[in-house]
C-alpha cells in the first residue's frame, strides 16, 4: 500500500491529500530515509513524522491492509514508539 493511502486509512493523517502533501515536503521518513508518497510500506518499517509545531512522532508498522478499514480498526494497523510530549 502507497504511504499516503496508508496515513489517511490508519487515520494518522485525516486526509489523503494532507498526507501526500506532508510526504512530498519530506516530513516522512520511512526506516530513516525520505518517502515519497508512493512508496510501497511493508510490515515492520518505521514511520517518522514532523508535524509542524508538535515535533515528532513515530510509528512501527502492524498490518498493511488492502483497502480501507473500518474507523475502530485502524488504530490496529500501527503501533506508537514515541510522540512529542505535550505541555498541559
Amino acid at each position: 500500500m502507497r504511504l499516503d493511502k496508508f496515513l489517511q486509512v490508519s487515520r494518522i493523517i485525516k486526509r489523503r491529500s494532507v498526507a501526500n502533501s506532508i510526504c512530498n515536503r519530506g516530513r516522512v521518513l520511512v526506516n530513516g530515509q525520505s518517502a515519497k508518497a508512493g512508496k510501497e510500506l511493508a510490515v515492520g518499517d518505521t514511520l517518522s513524522i514532523t508535524f509542524r509545531g508538535e515535533g515528532e512522532s513515530v510509528y512501527e508498522v502492524l498490518e498493511v491492509p488492502s483497502g480501507n478499514v473500518p474507523k475502530g480498526k485502524a488504530s490496529t494497523l500501527y503501533r506508537i514508539i514515541s510522540s512529542p510530549a505535550r505541555d498541559v
